[in-house]
């Protein structure tokens, strides 16, 4: 039977104002997997916190398994016809779109537009939870920042050109789906970043270190967990399916929650 456990992140911020208080559900990596008859487990544990968005990170699906769009696309229309959800592709949502499945991932993606979500392509929402404005911000790296083993390094000039400039108004969260790139994503300026893609390491050693990530990488960094660096903050989701590595161990599937509030 497929499990997950539940992992809450409390943030703190000066940008929130002073009651104000916002709590994101974080989804990565189902890979159409069901927790439950069409995603029971998984909604009723969303639901149990009354998010104020579902923010989606990418790998919902398999690239070579149309079958596993209706997965996603379930559980996606359920969820956006109760909370607002934001959605930024991973690789496996970037090759289908670009490979002989295009047409089935198309059909997918205007399904799910027409329920309202949003879909971040390189692009920015703005959404207001009490009185804090939030920016979210969906990165698409082009495939290259995924091949196996070796990638090139992310500059933040590259992020400036795809996403523009963060500025100062809103509290900046950016939804990027490869957390290879962290020291990118810091630098670039976001106050949050959310990733998944490294599936926890399939061998988990400690809260942040696993043995390797899909482009086979050896204790990579930013594997799991949180990380921190001047008042902005990095959370990588170990997933709720895997993919290529069937294997955990000492890993378990996980739903996060962010909760975000005055410093």
């Amino acid at each position: 039977m497929k499990k997950f456990v539940i992992r809450n992140y409390e943030l703190k911020s000066d940008k929130l104002r002073e009651k104000d208080r916002a709590c994101f559900a974080v989804l990565a990596d189902l890979h159409g997997f069901r927790y439950g008859k069409e995603n029971r487990e998984l909604i009723q544990a969303i639901k149990s916190r009354e998010p104020d968005a579902v923010l989606v990170v990418g790998d919902m699906l398999v690239r070579s398994e149309p079958q596993s769009l209706d997965i996603a696309a379930k559980l996606l229309q359920s969820l956006s016809a109760r909370y607002p959800v934001y959605y930024a592709l991973g690789n496996h949502e970037s090759q289908m779109l670009l490979g002989e499945n295009r047409a089935f991932y198309q059909e997918y993606e205007t399904a799910l537009k027409k329920a309202g979500v949003r879909f971040l392509h390189n692009e920015k929402v703005y959404l207001e939870v009490g009185q804090t404005l939030f920016c979210i911000h969906g990165l698409e790296l082009p495939l290259v920042y995924y091949h196996k083993p070796r990638s090139p390094r992310l500059k933040v000039q590259v992020l400036n050109e795809l996403l523009g400039t963060p500025g100062e108004e809103a509290y900046h969260i950016l939804l990027a789906h490869n957390p290879k790139y962290g020291n990118a994503y810091f630098s670039w300026g976001a106050d949050l970043t959310l990733s998944g893609h490294y599936h926890g390491g399939v061998v988990r050693f400690s809260k942040h270190r696993g043995l390797t990530s899909p482009q086979y990488l050896f204790l990579p960094p930013f594997c799991c967990g949180d990380f921190h660096k001047d008042g902005r903050h990095m959370l990588v989701s170990a997933g709720l399916g895997e993919h290529t590595i069937p294997v955990r161990i000492h890993n378990p599937r996980e739903l996060i929650f962010a909760e975000i509030r005055n410093a």
